[in-house]
């Protein structure tokens, strides 16, 4: 895959080197080497999946006909096997195993949970198809119950066969938007996601069909809210800015970190998010960054750690003259996630970070991207990123 060439001279090429000299020292690796304490997942085609998937079941036959007593081996995903790799900066999932056994009613029901969830993928790799998450719930109602019981038998069997979810062909339903200066081909069809208007192009969760054309953008921008996206798709602003933009309404599920992940990796693109001046936003920049605790054994595939977190920064409030009426005041819940946020090994490290929600703590507010608006609906397109991105003012 080549990058096409831009030939335009603008402000943001300073901006640009000035992201890769920060990486230079050190904090960013093209290939990610894991602590032999965590374990290794694989991405995996449809050949691998079926012959990893015949060699488990051969085992669990095995062991039945051997002891009589059924069990299956996994690695637990509770808090206490989840470690911060702080080499690569990344969520990562520890060697602790967990064995299941035919004991209880309770126990019975939770493997035949899995042992279906099995099955489907089995079915789905064979028809070469996808599902989503909720059609495998009803698949058999009577035996999950609820889809939360589904959820957690598809991240089980993904764990048990040390893989990505994306492998298995269970997704999620489609959640991310991307528009901006990008060319992509969905099997057959090439799209070009600069000309689908404001609506953009919705993320596709089968990112096995999806390949990476080309594309003459100079940064990827993430960000959390629709309302944000689409103030700057309506601004065309990937025009006078060239980028790609991309949205998840919120925290991004696995097709969206995914996507980011192979756009950064394979157009090697500064990225930076816009998220809220709050706890929460601070959180959907730390999942983009280092991955999730509860997809700790994805992280690899799903983390971004080159991603900077551009705004909305505390210190943005007074440095643009935000007014006090648009700020919102926090409440318990707000100062207990930022207390949580602050105590992770993770944040400490990043002073910049630590002391931008520490001053947000100290003042016990918060603000919505939004409250740029106050400036008038244009503020944020035409000077808050703007001047953002060319005076490296990001963390």
């Amino acid at each position: 895959m080549a990058k096409k060439q831009n030939n335009n001279v603008y402000d943001l090429r300073a901006a640009k080197d000035l992201y890769f000299e920060y990486l230079e020292r050190g904090k960013e690796k093209k290939e990610i080497d894991l602590p032999p304490d965590t374990v290794k997942i694989d991405d995996l085609n449809k050949k691998e999946m079926l012959d990893r998937l015949y060699r488990l079941v051969d085992r669990v036959l095995e062991k039945i006909y051997t002891t009589g007593r059924p069990s299956i081996e996994l690695p637990s995903r509770s808090g206490t096997n989840i470690i911060w790799d702080e080499e690569n900066d990344l969520l990562l999932l520890g060697k602790q195993i967990m064995e299941k056994h035919f004991h209880s009613l309770t126990s019975v029901a939770d493997i035949t949970r899995l042992m279906r969830v099995l099955e489907v993928v089995y079915e789905l790799l064979n028809e070469d198809i996808h599902a989503t998450k909720r059609e495998v719930f009803y698949t058999d109602v009577n035996l999950f119950q609820e889809q939360k019981n589904s959820d957690k038998s598809i991240e089980d069997a993904a764990t048990m066969l040390y893989t990505t979810r994306n492998s298995t062909h269970i997704v999620a339903a489609p959640k991310g938007t991307c528009v901006g200066r990008l060319r992509i081909r969905d099997r057959n069809d090439i799209i070009d996601l600069e000309g689908l208007g404001s609506g953009g192009w919705t993320i596709s969760p089968m990112l096995d069909n999806i390949e990476i054309i080309e594309s003459d953008a100079e940064f990827i921008l993430v960000i959390e809210k629709d309302a944000a996206m689409m103030r700057l798709a309506e601004a065309r602003f990937w025009r006078k800015y060239p980028c790609i933009l991309l949205t998840a309404q919120g925290v991004g599920n696995v097709a969206v970190r995914m996507f980011l992940k192979r756009l950064s990796k394979e157009l090697n693109l500064p990225v930076f998010s816009l998220v809220d001046s709050d706890p929460y936003g601070h959180y959907i920049h730390s999942v983009y960054l280092r991955g999730s605790k509860r997809l700790s054994y994805e992280s690899p595939f799903l983390a971004t750690p080159n991603i900077k977190l551009l705004g909305v920064l505390t210190r943005d409030l007074d440095k643009y003259k935000i007014p006090q009426e648009v700020r919102i005041k926090m409440n318990k819940q707000d100062e207990k996630r930022t207390k949580d946020l602050l105590n992770e090994d993770f944040l400490k490290k990043n002073k910049a970070w630590e002391a931008d929600l520490k001053l947000a703590l100290k003042l016990k507010i918060k603000a919505e991207i939004q409250a740029f608006a106050s400036h008038g609906f244009k503020f944020l397109t035409d000077k808050y990123l703007p001047e953002k991105l060319t005076t490296g003012d990001w963390i």
